[in-house]
């Protein structure tokens, strides 16, 4: 019978030692960017090393700019964000688009309201939990615009949709 349980009460007796062989163990880790999980050794898709190129590029752009990034690929359920600034007391939620082709409309046209719904609620969540100390500020939604995955092919649009 254990000390701290009362009699009838089933108790497992665990000191960490599984925790810590599973943690060991453990084909998953923490991908160091947005906090995500990813498989150990997996590799990315032709098309996500072509966007996270894409974000790395323009996350460069803007704190050239003078704005200041407070946090990348923000997700939750129903949205992302992939990146979120702070330009002179406004902040500024950032969606990056990467289209080599324009068949289907090029960058631009590839956000969508479904898509500017889905970046405002992902906004807003942020708001809620870690960005709550910012949650006071103005906000702008802005696009930067790739047709290729290259700093001369970028187009840099401030408040690009609104949150209403």
């Amino acid at each position: 019978m254990s000390p701290r349980f009362p009699s009838g009460v089933a108790t497992t007796y665990n000191d960490g030692v599984l925790e810590r062989s599973l943690a060991e163990e453990s084909v998953m880790k923490k991908s160091a960017e947005g906090g995500r999980t990813s498989i150990v050794g997996a590799r990315a898709t032709p098309a996500q090393a072509r966007g996270k190129i894409a974000e790395d590029l323009a996350a460069a752009h803007l704190e050239r700019n003078g704005l200041q990034i407070l946090a990348r690929n923000v997700r939750c359920r129903g949205g992302e964000v992939d990146l979120i600034g702070l330009e002179h007391g406004t902040l500024v939620f950032v969606e990056v688009r990467l289209r080599g082709n324009s068949r289907f409309g090029g960058a631009a046209a590839s956000i969508t309201a479904e898509k500017q719904r889905r970046v405002v609620h992902a906004a807003r969540w942020w708001l809620s939990g870690d960005g709550r100390g910012h949650a006071k500020r103005p906000c702008r939604f802005d696009a930067i615009l790739f047709d290729a995955p290259d700093a001369n092919h970028l187009n840099w649009i401030r408040a690009a949709f609104d949150a209403d």
